[in-house]
């Protein structure tokens, strides 16, 4: 990963108001703050951000912060939060630390599925399920990568992806447990079988039935009648 110059202002911190104008503006307040350094609180074009966030390296990028009018003993930095409005969801705050190009960060990555399409498995009716979009890694700022790619290609039904399957750029490390699900193909989904119209179709047998028996006795009773009549002509 390349060290990514990032031009930003220093400000004077003051009331919410204030940070309200800067928003209006088109502006992110900021704060920048490491070992060793006093917290510098910053202000940042939006439209860098948004540039920055929409790069390759997205939001792990290593970053040599310029400030204009400051020299920083050390200026190299990664963004460690953002802040989220949360009706408009975008970004109101952002946190930056220094970070040394020597010593390990955790960082987390993006999975990027490959050939899920040409997928065994899924050629023959499986449901791919991805448990993990991400994954959390430790190395060096500048060893982070901008992506691990997923081939799942050759998996079958029932087959499965772990951590342990990974391919890991040199010096990264994965921070979950080597036996963790990344992706599964489960089998094609069965719809249950309704009985509904078998039952439906044999309400008519039984109102039917009912009928020839109602029939059956009618007639049984005509029957009984008859030698009753004779006799009267009797």
């Amino acid at each position: 990963m390349n060290i990514v110059d990032f031009k930003v202002k220093q400000r004077t911190p003051g009331k919410s108001s204030a940070a309200r104008r800067l928003r209006n503006q088109d502006v992110i307040p900021a704060v920048l703050y490491g070992h060793g350094i006093d917290p510098v609180h910053l202000e940042v074009e939006k439209r860098e951000l948004v540039r920055l966030l929409h790069s390759q390296s997205g939001s792990n990028a290593v970053l040599d912060l310029k400030i204009e009018g400051v020299k920083l003993k050390e200026s190299t930095a990664r963004i460690k939060d953002l802040q989220f409005h949360p009706v408009t969801e975008e970004v109101v705050h952002i946190d930056f630390v220094v970070v040394s190009l020597s010593e390990k960060i955790t960082a987390y990555v993006t999975l990027h599925i490959k050939h899920q399409d040409e997928s065994i498995g899924i050629k023959q009716g499986g449901v791919l399920d991805v448990t993990h979009h991400e994954i959390e890694i430790e190395s060096l700022p500048t060893q982070v990568p901008d992506r691990i790619d997923v081939d799942v290609k050759k998996l079958d039904i029932n087959d499965a992806i772990y951590v342990k399957d990974l391919k890991l750029p040199e010096g990264v490390e994965c921070l979950l447990d080597a036996e963790e699900v990344v992706v599964v193909v489960h089998p094609p989904r069965v719809e249950e079988e309704t009985t509904g119209g078998e039952e439906t179709a044999a309400e008519p047998e039984v109102i039917e039935k009912g009928k020839k028996e109602e029939g059956a006795e009618g007639e049984a009773a005509s029957k009984e009648k008859a030698p009753e009549a004779k006799d009267e002509k009797a």
